[in-house]
């Protein structure tokens, strides 16, 4: 017990204040902001998207899909093969089983393979399956 009056008094020279609690406190602090920050999900790849006069902004983009001009699809930054779209989304289902599929296509990619992506989304059990464009007055 610290003794205010020998304190004041001199007779104490020093105060210890125990640092243990609170670098306790801090990492709690630093877990609990990590755990609850909302990161930002890319296709992984740069594409020029299509612009459309009625595109709407969407909030939440749950899986994203990106397909580049030559037919290529890419899944979280990583290429992937276009037939095994399906497995990768329905993994991706396992964890948020509400979420929707936005494909990220390069307007110069085949229509064939966009066709394809979106049937194999709908294929994983993908209840909404959109195409990402931006709006006119944006370009």
């Amino acid at each position: 017990m610290i003794s205010v009056r020998g304190t004041l008094r001199g007779k104490h020279d020093r105060v210890d204040i125990p640092l243990g609690p609170l670098i306790d406190m801090v990492f709690l602090l630093l877990i609990f902001f990590a755990v609850t920050t909302s990161f930002v999900k890319e296709s992984g790849i740069d594409v020029q998207k299509a612009t459309a006069s009625t595109a709407e902004i969407k909030e939440h983009a749950g899986i994203l899909i990106g397909v580049t001009a030559e037919g290529d699809a890419y899944f979280e930054g990583k290429r992937i093969d276009i037939r095994s779209v399906r497995a990768h989304v329905e993994r991706a289902l396992v964890e948020d089983p509400e979420s929707g599929v936005v494909i990220v296509a390069d307007r110069r990619s085949e229509t064939g393979a966009i066709v394809t992506v979106m049937d194999q989304c709908r294929l994983a059990g993908a209840k909404t399956v959109s195409l990402a464009a931006k709006r006119e007055e944006e370009s």
